[in-house]
């Protein structure tokens, strides 16, 4: 930070909470709503409405499935939805899908 952003040793909230927003929360919001975006699209609807993606961190993508069915028919495809994110979305940089069980 600019030394004319500091008073007396202390860090303005409002700098620091810009710095924070515009550092680190928009670059990774960007990121997941476009890996959020391309999942709905590579997803037929019925199997959309029963999974979301709950966490993307450490190139791991994390989906929250609402039926052991559902997350059996996920798992037959995860190979094809890794590869086609990986292709759609560089920025994320996933490496493996986890289905959790809601």
């Amino acid at each position: 930070m600019a030394g004319n952003e500091r008073l007396g040793g202390v860090v303005r909230l409002d700098i620091a909470a810009k710095e924070l927003i515009d550092n680190q929360i928009s670059p990774r919001q960007t990121i997941y709503e476009s890996i959020d975006k391309l999942w709905k699209q590579l997803l037929p609807d019925e199997l959309a409405h029963h999974c979301r993606i709950s966490d993307i961190s450490g190139g791991q993508l994390k989906v929250i499935v609402d039926s052991p069915s559902y997350m059996h028919e996920l798992r037959l495809c995860s190979t094809e939805l890794l590869k086609e994110l990986q292709q759609g979305c560089l920025s994320g940089r996933i490496q493996k899908i986890k289905f959790v069980l809601a």
